[in-house]
């Protein structure tokens, strides 16, 4: 028999925010995807949310770099 999910999964919680503000902004979604990461190992469980959402955020902040340094954001905007 298989018992029930817990009523307040942090693991879950943390990677799904960490996931979605991966998305928008990459520092907070970092935040998240580390308390992740900590949470799920602390209690024995997968990182693979926080990984997911780390490959996420870097990808964001490596975007948001070149577009800055390529002046792309400055011309979308005129």
């Amino acid at each position: 028999m298989t018992q029930p999910a817990a009523a307040s999964d942090k693991v879950t919680l943390w990677g799904v925010l960490g996931i979605i503000l991966s998305f928008c902004c990459g520092p907070i979604g970092l935040v998240f995807d580390v308390l992740c990461l900590q949470e799920a190992k602390r209690v024995g469980k997968p990182p693979t949310l926080a990984y997911i959402g780390f490959v996420l955020a870097a990808l964001n902040i490596i975007g948001w770099i070149i577009n800055f340094a390529t002046g792309a954001f400055f011309a979308m905007n005129r």
